[in-house]
């Protein structure tokens, strides 16, 4: 009888939990402006949103452009769906200066053309490559974090690669800070962007990184603390680049440890991307860094690359997305293949000042 009460009450948390992580319309919610107003009002509570009366006839003209077009888009015959989130009252230009801001592009042009690393690829001898990797699996990849409006991305995506390099090697999954990278690297510009590669030099020569119980996000640029810069407790070895434009080559690294790359992620697609292989339209001016996290072939065929994203688990497949891989151009789908990278780590060893008893 207790069993029972116990399945009972662990189905309607979840079905509770599925009533807040979803938010769905119909084609009766688009019929009228009265009742996109409806929908309107709802989303904002929904997601807990305050628009001023001045504001909220823009952010509702943009919401409808943003709902009337995710229709639109669900009716065509994509492998892929959107879904009304979070950035429903944003225009494109609005959410990719908040959200997809890292510019990448612009900070390589200031690094020495080498791409930083060591010059080898240690990967480049693994062969017979598995049909499908996936690092969540093995245990190596921590919940989805939200980096929230603050172009921060890139310390998100070298923190998954720290993170997973750590687990497979000590066997512990430690949650690690981003916002030490935000406010201590001083060789990218915190909320302005930044390269992924300059993190792991920096964690490589800080002699490791602290955790984010230690150092916790807040989503805005910061003094560094000396005293929490000075309890390392995960370290690394360096960081290697993936050859340019390989996708066979990241197939080998990613086997062997997540990847960070960085990616075109200002299509409006992937603004309310939800579910499914992602094949949308996107260029290659890389502005957001993400971590491939494994790759397999869904049931129609099409190959994809696992990319864990920093917007929250409300957003695609639970913060998640399906990229397509093996694409005719080189440099792959919205450019995953130009800026891969990933950090080495040689023995278990941590550093002795700080422990990492309840750190997972």
């Amino acid at each position: 009888m207790e069993i029972g009460k116990f399945l009972l009450v662990a189905i309607s948390l979840a079905l509770v939990f599925g009533l807040v992580q979803s938010f769905e319309f119909t084609e009766k919610d688009l019929a009228s402006e009265e009742s996109l107003w409806d929908l309107y009002e709802r989303w904002r509570s929904h997601h807990t949103v305050s628009r001023d009366l001045t504001e909220k006839q823009k952010r509702f003209n943009v919401f409808k452009a943003n709902v009337m077009n995710i229709n639109k888009v669900n009716k065509m015959d994509k492998p892929y769906k959107l879904k009304l989130n979070k950035f429903g009252d944003m225009t494109n230009h609005e959410f990719k200066s908040s959200y997809a801001g890292s510019k990448i592009n612009h900070h390589k042009m200031f690094r020495d053309s080498s791409r930083g690393g060591n010059g080898r690829f240690m990967h480049e001898k693994t062969e017979n490559l598995p049909p499908s990797v996936d690092w969540r699996k093995k245990g190596a990849v921590t919940s989805v974090k939200d980096q929230g409006k603050c172009g921060s991305c890139w310390a998100f995506s070298a923190v998954v690669g720290v993170e997973g390099i750590n687990q497979i090697k000590t066997n512990k999954l430690v949650s690690l800070s981003e916002q030490e990278l935000v406010d201590c690297e001083s060789d990218n510009q915190g909320c302005d962007g930044g390269l992924m590669e300059n993190a792991y030099e920096f964690i490589k020569k800080n002699g490791g990184v602290t955790t984010e119980r230690i150092y916790p996000y807040q989503a805005r640029d910061g003094t560094c603390d000396a005293s929490k810069l000075n309890s390392p407790v995960v370290m690394i070895d360096g960081h290697e680049s993936v050859p340019e434009n390989d996708e066979n080559a990241l197939m080998k690294a990613v086997v062997n440890q997540p990847v960070s790359v960085a990616i075109n992620a200002g299509d409006s697609d992937m603004q309310f991307y939800s579910e499914g292989v992602f094949t949308g339209d996107c260029g290659t001016e890389l502005d957001h860094g993400v971590a491939i996290v494994g790759y397999g072939t869904a049931n129609d065929g099409t190959k994809y690359w696992i990319v864990k994203n920093s917007w929250g688990p409300e957003w695609g497949e639970q913060g998640y997305i399906r990229m397509q891989r093996g694409i005719d151009a080189e440099e792959g789908q919205c450019g995953i293949a130009m800026e891969a990278s990933y950090p080495i780590k040689l023995s278990s060893d941590n550093p002795k000042s700080a422990p990492l008893k309840d750190e997972l």
